[in-house]
């Protein structure tokens, strides 16, 4: 099983879902007004989580007659409306979560998004931020292979000991990665395939279009 969450947006940033959709091994998950997202474009989640301030008491009517399964919380709450979502989901140890509607807008709930990824490292769970451009995923020490794609390849995070790159354009053995640095910056595989490691640290890589 897959979940794939649907935050608030913006949604001009969320790339067409039409293909997973059709796809029998995906859960969907709705975060306050991206359950409307979800349902205008016929696809009904299987969860709904948000104090669904951002929708009209006419819609948040709408919502409860269609989904049974609507959690609706407090807007005064410790945890963000995608972070109970999250939480939810790693209970359910799917193989794999991809979360949508959380790029562009405010800088501020851009990065507290980025920051729920280390969720997927402390319960070992593999999670993607996607929109049109950009595919985000972080990493703990470790040995990694991904295939070839036209994206450029940034790694950024904490202080990483040991960075290796094998099969890129601009490879890199053993180098320590200060924050702040743009060493990585629009690197690139070159081969089918290419590997990642390193020892210490955290590493979030970025792979972006143009």
């Amino acid at each position: 099983m897959h979940i794939h969450i649907v935050a608030g947006g913006p949604f001009a940033y969320i790339p067409p879902l039409d293909h997973e959709a059709s796809e029998e091994d995906i859960l969907w998950v709705g975060v306050d007004r991206g359950t409307l997202f979800l349902l205008e474009h016929g696809i009904v989640p299987d969860r709904a989580f948000g104090d669904f301030d951002s929708v009209t008491e006419e819609e948040l009517h709408e919502l409860k007659k269609k989904l049974p399964a609507l959690n609706l919380f407090q807007a005064e709450k410790d945890e963000t409306d995608l972070e109970l979502a999250l939480n939810w989901s790693l209970r359910q140890n799917p193989a794999h979560i991809q979360i949508y509607g959380i790029t562009g807008g405010r800088a501020d709930h851009f990065l507290g998004n980025i920051h729920l990824l280390y969720k997927g490292i402390q319960y070992k769970q593999s999670m993607t931020l996607v929109d049109k451009q950009n595919i985000i995923q972080m990493f703990g020490p470790g040995t990694y292979e991904i295939k070839q794609d036209p994206d450029k390849f940034l790694p950024f995070g904490t202080s990483v000991e040991k960075l290796t790159l094998k099969g890129f354009k601009y490879p890199l053995k053993n180098c320590h990665i200060e924050p702040g640095s743009t060493l990585c910056i629009s690197n690139e595989l070159i081969h089918s395939n290419g590997t990642f490691s390193f020892h210490e640290g955290i590493l979030i890589m970025v792979r972006s279009k143009d």
